[in-house]
């Protein structure tokens, strides 16, 4: 089959690799029809991440088809599913307790083991989770949607809290669609007023251009002063975070969506006087991923102007290389493999 494989940071090619052979029981071999391209996938290529060992297959937003399934499963041939990358051991104390998306030995695809930039993958059934109805362009975008959603989720606002997203990328754009979705009062924050404007034009997002003065001021003024009742940091960014603590309300609550290497450090006195709320978020569960293809399903999520840019799997390694550096007018590319 043909792969587009990371051979070491900054080279990047299309490769002849064996197929996958039948799947064991339990498994299923899933023809791969689109797979987003992430941040996480810039990171490999430019020899950004901290975690990972060459040569990789990239990619874990991922839809396809059933080709042939193992013993036990329970999915027909033919069946258009979303894949869920996350594929964990099921015995761990996360995994005992629902949260596999926190599993200790969590292994992600096009990460930690080979993903999904190739025409067949080999998946856990329990990764995959039928289509129902969406297209096979709309459900690759599933997955990098519900990592805001789960975040969304995890920070439990109440209709009308006054919400912060902090970072206007794809999944900063994400959480700031399923937090309207939940109902919050959201305004997005970045240093981009390409990307800001974006989200207000295309999206109808109020914001804050942290380019066009100090933050915290501009804090302050859409808030009268007090702060937001929610605030999530989407920016994969040591400082960003660190201030993003200033940020929040008294009683209010930071949710941290990106990660960064860093030690995170912060004032204790002002985080106890607030008596703030920090919330660490991880992945997805299956729920966020049903809520999120419930959500394209009704409408109520703009994909086509999110996904701006396509490419196929063998203009990947040029397309991918290109657009590490040129990020004028990308929000989210997908590549067509099938």
């Amino acid at each position: 089959m043909k792969a587009v494989v990371c051979r070491l940071p900054g080279e990047l090619v299309l490769e002849d690799r064996p197929a996958p052979g039948a799947p064991p029981a339990g498994w299923a071999l899933v023809a791969v029809s689109h797979v987003g391209i992430c941040g996480t996938d810039y990171h490999i290529f430019e020899g950004k991440h901290p975690f990972l060992a060459y040569p990789r297959i990239m990619g874990h937003e991922v839809s396809g088809t059933i080709v042939e399934t193992g013993d036990g499963v329970d999915l027909a041939v033919g069946e258009p599913v979303v894949i869920n990358p996350y594929l964990s051991c099921g015995k761990c104390i996360a995994c005992r307790h629902g949260k596999p998306n926190c599993c200790v030995r969590i292994e992600v695809l096009g990460v930690h083991r080979d993903g999904a930039m190739c025409e067949r993958i080999l998946v856990p059934a329990q990764n995959l989770y039928p289509a129902n109805g969406l297209s096979l362009a709309d459900a690759a975008a599933v997955e990098f949607l519900a990592i805001g959603a789960h975040a969304v989720r995890r920070a439990r606002g109440e209709p009308g809290a006054r919400t912060l997203v902090i970072g206007a990328g794809p999944i900063g754009l994400g959480t700031a669609i399923f937090a309207r979705i939940a109902g919050l009062d959201v305004t997005l924050l970045d240093m981009s007023t390409e990307r800001l404007d974006f989200a207000a034009n295309e999206l109808g997002f109020q914001s804050l251009d942290g380019s066009r003065g100090p933050v915290p001021d501009l804090v302050r003024e859409a808030t009268s002063g007090e702060g937001f009742d929610v605030v999530f940091d989407a920016t994969g960014n040591t400082q960003s975070v660190q201030s993003a603590f200033a940020h929040v309300a008294h009683g209010g609550t930071l949710v941290l969506v990106s990660v960064v290497k860093d030690d995170i450090v912060f004032s204790d006195p002002e985080f106890h006087k607030r008596e703030m709320t920090l919330i660490g978020s991880r992945n997805a569960l299956r729920a966020d991923f049903d809520h999120v293809a419930a959500s394209i399903r009704n409408g109520a999520v703009p994909l086509a102007k999110l996904v701006t840019h396509r490419t196929s799997l063998a203009d990947t390694p040029r397309d991918l290389a290109r657009w590490a550096h040129e990020k004028s007018g990308l929000i989210k590319a997908v590549i067509e493999v099938g």
